[in-house]
C-alpha cells in the first residue's frame, strides 16, 4: 500500500511529493523542480537515499 500527500520540498520550497510506502517501510520525498530526493527508513528513520543539489556536506 502507498500514500501520496503533496508537501513543499526542504531544498527549495516548491510543491514536491512524499509516498509512503507501507509494505517496504519507506518514506520518499521528492521534488520534480529541483530534483530534491530522499529515501528514509519509517522504522528507524535512517536515510537510505539521498540527493539534494545545492545543499553541501561539510
Amino acid at each position: 500500500m502507498q500514500i501520496v500527500q503533496t508537501i513543499y520540498c526542504p531544498n527549495c520550497g516548491s510543491k514536491a511529493e512524499r509516498h509512503y510506502i507501507f509494505d517496504r517501510q519507506l518514506t520518499r520525498t521528492q521534488c520534480q523542480r529541483c530534483d530534491y530526493l530522499m529515501v528514509c527508513c519509517t522504522r528507524t528513520g535512517k536515510v537510505i537515499e539521498a540527493y539534494a543539489p545545492g545543499i553541501y556536506a561539510r
